[in-house]
């Protein structure tokens, strides 16, 4: 995991922490986020709306090819199905 390409904010309620707990809090909150942000997650959680077509694409070869090439198309879109 590389920690150099992420910025954080993490505010804490208490002001006396130790350094350490403080490192240890940031770290477990790295590894949580790597595991949400990788692709399969990624690929479960949207959908591919084509005005053009009018169709919506939920398999997961086109989104991850979509994801990966970024085809710049007038009225496709990345949708969140949240």
């Amino acid at each position: 995991m590389n920690k150099d390409n992420r910025d954080l904010l993490v505010l804490f309620r208490h002001e006396f922490m130790s350094r350490r707990s403080i490192e240890r809090q940031v770290t477990q909150l790295h590894e949580l986020l790597y595991s949400v942000e990788s692709l399969d997650n990624i690929v479960k959680s949207h959908e591919i709306i084509d005005l053009n077509k009018y169709t919506i694409c939920k398999k997961p070869a086109v989104i991850k090819s979509f994801i990966r090439f970024s085809q710049n198309k007038a009225f496709v879109f990345l949708f969140n199905k949240n």
